[in-house]
């Protein structure tokens, strides 16, 4: 009994810090003054760096897969004939994993070449 009787004051009292920090942070001015503040200025800036290098690192690997000959294989797969047999899927499968292979080959040895740099 006693046991959850702390238990209830415990959460009312972090309640009543939380409605306290609410109303605080409700308040235009503390929000103009935490905005003017040299940590919340240097988080905004880290954010908005942070997000710029996602766009760009997007925009990049979009480019990189328009330009995969892997992509361009698929597409032409998927345009030609029917395939006959098991044996001519077998081979389109092969041709396609090949390029894919060299295709990745061919991204670790630029990922090198740019750790080196």
């Amino acid at each position: 009994m006693n046991n959850q009787v702390t238990r209830q004051f415990i959460l009312l009292y972090e309640m009543a810090i939380i409605r306290m920090l609410f109303s605080f942070l409700n308040n235009p001015r503390v929000i103009e003054k935490l905005a003017e503040s040299r940590p919340i200025r240097r988080a905004a800036q880290i954010a908005a760096f942070a997000i710029i290098k996602a766009q760009i690192a997007g925009r990049s690997a979009t480019a990189t897969v328009l330009k995969s000959d892997t992509l361009r294989q698929l597409r032409q797969e998927a345009n030609d004939r029917i395939p006959r047999d098991v044996g001519d899927i077998g081979t389109r499968f092969r041709r396609v994993r090949e390029t894919f292979v060299k295709e990745v080959k061919d991204g670790f040895r630029d990922a090198q070449g740019q750790i080196k740099k």
